[in-house]
């Protein structure tokens, strides 16, 4: 997909180092189909790569966030553009993306969420949700299996038991239970969710460093699983023993001195130290 290609199934923009992606099959309940795993996958790279974005914030176009893999066909899409040896499911595509990204991607979630329409967005930074959100995992309902690598991310979130709950059922549950869980960050009314996502996002523009909020973020997904903390704290060693000459770190002590607002001068990616084992050295959308 060339930058010129409009998208046809989700929305993308950008506003005050914010960019913001939109499920956009309103008429559908944005159910989930292989042309917005595209298009999302390519506006989030897009989004990553764009020395003007800090924050995404992932939401959606009408009162659902997405009812799940669209089946008005009748059974799944399964198209294939490569071999099956290289197929890669919808919904993974997404949250492998999603994962791998180097910015904070705030999920702003109202109605329904369910299936793939979820999973999608486990790998999220945050996920903020509506009075009237509603969640299920319905795969064993449907005689069907996980997606997403949900299995992954769902009982790092909210533990095994009640990920196993969630997953074996398929019931569908509310706002209330999914905050105590820990699956969501927060709970607003429904006109209300995608403001408090914007609002965290001025939050983290106006307070935070890119590379700092970046290399966080990076060693909270690949070294908090490990089952040693010592490699750990060899990271740690390395990152801390260049602080004396790091950029964002004076202006950050300086502007704690002169109780001032920051003004982090390194971006991302070019800030980020190069000799971080997870970078990925992704090809530009």
């Amino acid at each position: 997909m060339s930058d010129e290609t409009p998208y046809t199934a989700i929305t993308y923009g950008v506003e005050e180092r914010i960019a913001t992606v939109s499920l956009n099959r309103p008429e559908a309940r944005n159910g989930y189909t292989l042309t917005m795993a595209h298009e999302l996958e390519h506006a989030f790279l897009a989004a990553d790569a764009d020395p003007g974005v800090q924050v995404v914030v992932f939401t959606c176009v009408g009162k659902d966030f997405s009812v799940g893999a669209d089946l008005s066909g009748g059974s799944f899409d399964m198209s294939m553009t490569d071999s099956a040896a290289d197929w890669q499911e919808p919904a993974g595509r997404c949250s492998k993306t999603i994962y791998g990204m180097n910015k904070p991607v705030i999920a702003a979630l109202r109605g329904v969420s369910v299936g793939g329409g979820m999973t999608i967005t486990l790998s999220c930074d945050f996920r903020m949700a509506a009075t009237d959100s509603r969640f299920s995992f319905p795969f064993s309902r449907r005689g069907i299996f996980p997606e997403g690598a949900s299995v992954w991310y769902l009982p790092r979130l909210v533990g095994v038991s009640r990920a196993t709950d969630w997953m074996l059922t398929g019931r569908l549950f509310g706002a209330e239970e999914a905050l105590h869980a820990g699956l969501v960050t927060s709970v607003h009314e429904p006109d209300a969710v995608l403001d408090a996502a914007y609002e965290l996002a001025r939050d983290i523009i106006a307070n935070t460093s890119e590379v700092s909020t970046a290399v966080i973020k990076g060693m909270l997904n690949h070294l908090s699983g490990l089952e040693s903390p010592i490699p750990v704290h060899a990271l740690d060693s390395r990152l801390i023993a260049g602080l004396p000459g790091h950029a964002d770190t004076v202006e950050g002590v300086q502007s704690f001195l002169e109780k001032r607002p920051p003004n982090f001068p390194l971006t991302v990616p070019d800030g980020l130290p190069q000799w971080l084992p997870w970078l990925d050295k992704k090809a530009t959308p």
